[in-house]
């Protein structure tokens, strides 16, 4: 018995490397509150936002600057072990080409299209262990969306060009995971059932078509800004997960991400409040904290930052506050931003682009977590869509001018010695052509059941 669970085996792992499939064991899940990887160690994650994709130079900023490599070897050097990268659907359009890149300082980039200067970004993450997760921050190039949706973009488009993202990437753990749209605000609902307005549907409809192709990515929802008429940040509040949490089809691996701002950006009433900044606490508790207080879900601040980071000053007492209290409760984050050219924040980059903001750095090393490079570090991110498999193992225990950004505006029987334990064997067979993805469950002793996903 056990030599044909041996055998069988050995056939599928024959199939999956005869086949040109690719084993991954690098992506992350969730348990509770934490982010865990594929051997159950728990996972914190400390990065930064660097922009452009989604602006119309459709290219990260400050390469009329530097090298990329710069940016990725200055990154790392400080201690971040991941990015958040925004881009927005227009850049995919056909017209929507790169610019503002120095081709003295990225010879290696002249001549690309946006889409191939992110896999260049994501081959330089890869060889340095640092993980990405893709935002989408806009859908044309010029503002933000209050929902997910325009009329030059619609539902459909957005779903499809997040799966054309997740196909493209499919195998390489280096992209970790996906934002599916930044800051959804008024009139977006959270629970109210309005298919046009309720943002929780359409994450869910966007993170299940995501799941069809990649199981295995975190699927990254932001709030709101207002939820029984209790106004927040734009995307920061999340107060509908108690009463309509998203629910994916694949489980575990869900993270909530609540945008959070001082007064450098906007007044809001509890920076004005008697006991400021002790209110604090409280206040984010109320809009997200109890989503990891609670152990429902893991959280990562999606956004966050500000030019003052002084313990004296309104908006530095704030930025302070918020370190502390996630040291206190470990929770991930990711800041705003590299870019110095975000108008109302600033960035971790100097005016020159090559000057590091030493304070910034100061006040957030406290709450900065090791590298978590993936599986596939020494493998060159894939430059066009290829069929993936997953292969996992269960136990049974189971130069010209930049464009200036403004900041955010406001608003997963036997032998005598006794046999081994049954080993459950999970591959995910993806049809590039068709769409669709095939599980195949094998556990000894048990028959193969192809699941569609």
């Amino acid at each position: 018995m056990y030599r044909k669970s041996f055998l069988l085996l050995l056939i599928v792992i024959v199939i999956v490397f005869r086949f040109g499939f690719v084993v991954n064991a690098g992506y992350f899940h969730t348990s509770g509150n934490l982010i865990l990887d594929s051997s159950g160690k728990q996972v914190n994650l400390s990065g930064l936002s660097w922009f452009g994709f989604e602006t119309n130079n459709y290219c990260l900023h400050g390469l009329w600057a530097q090298p990329m490599s710069f940016f990725l070897d200055t990154v790392k050097s400080l201690g971040f072990n991941h990015f958040r990268i925004p881009y927005c659907n227009r850049m995919f359009d056909p017209g929507s080409t790169p610019n503002s890149i120095d081709a003295i300082k990225n010879p290696d980039l002249v001549g690309l299209s946006s889409i191939q200067i992110m896999d260049k970004l994501i081959a330089g993450c890869q060889s340095r262990g640092l993980r990405i997760y893709l935002d989408r921050h806009r859908p044309d190039s010029d503002s933000q969306s209050a929902l997910w949706y325009t009329s030059a973009y619609d539902e459909t488009r957005w779903i499809n060009d997040w799966k054309m993202l997740v196909s493209r990437y499919m195998g390489n753990d280096t992209v970790m995971g996906c934002d599916l749209h930044n800051e959804p605000h008024s009139p977006a609902t959270w629970g109210s059932g309005d298919t046009a307005t309720d943002w929780r549907l359409a994450a869910q409809r966007c993170g299940n078509a995501l799941q069809a192709i990649n199981p295995n990515l975190l699927i990254i929802v932001e709030g709101i800004d207002t939820y029984n008429d209790d106004g927040y940040w734009w995307g920061g509040n999340l107060e509908g997960v108690r009463d309509y949490p998203v629910q994916l089809n694949v489980a575990n691996q869900l993270v909530y991400s609540p945008h959070d701002y001082g007064s450098g950006v906007a007044s809001q009433p509890w920076f004005s409040a008697p006991d400021f900044p002790s209110n604090l606490p409280g206040v984010w508790d109320t809009y997200w904290g109890y989503i990891f207080k609670n152990n429902i879900a893991p959280v990562i601040i999606g956004e966050f930052g500000g030019r003052n980071y002084d313990t004296a000053s309104n908006e530095g007492m704030w930025q302070n506050a918020l370190v502390s209290y996630i040291k206190t409760n470990t929770i991930n984050w990711t800041y705003w931003c590299l870019n110095p050219n975000s108008a109302d924040t600033g960035g971790i980059l100097a005016d020159d682009w090559t000057t590091v903001v030493q304070g910034k750095i100061a006040m957030l090393k406290p709450v900065m977590y090791p590298l978590v490079p993936g599986s596939s570090s020494s493998t060159p991110a894939p430059a066009t869509p290829t069929p993936i498999t997953i292969f996992e193992t269960l136990t049974p225990t189971l130069t010209p001018t930049p464009t200036i950004v403004p900041g955010t505006p406001v608003p997963t029987v036997g032998p005598a010695t006794p046999p081994p334990p049954p080993v459950a064997i999970k591959v995910q067979f993806y049809n590039q052509n068709t769409g669709t993805s095939i599980v195949i469950i094998r556990q000894s002793g048990a028959a193969m059941s192809p699941v569609p996903l």
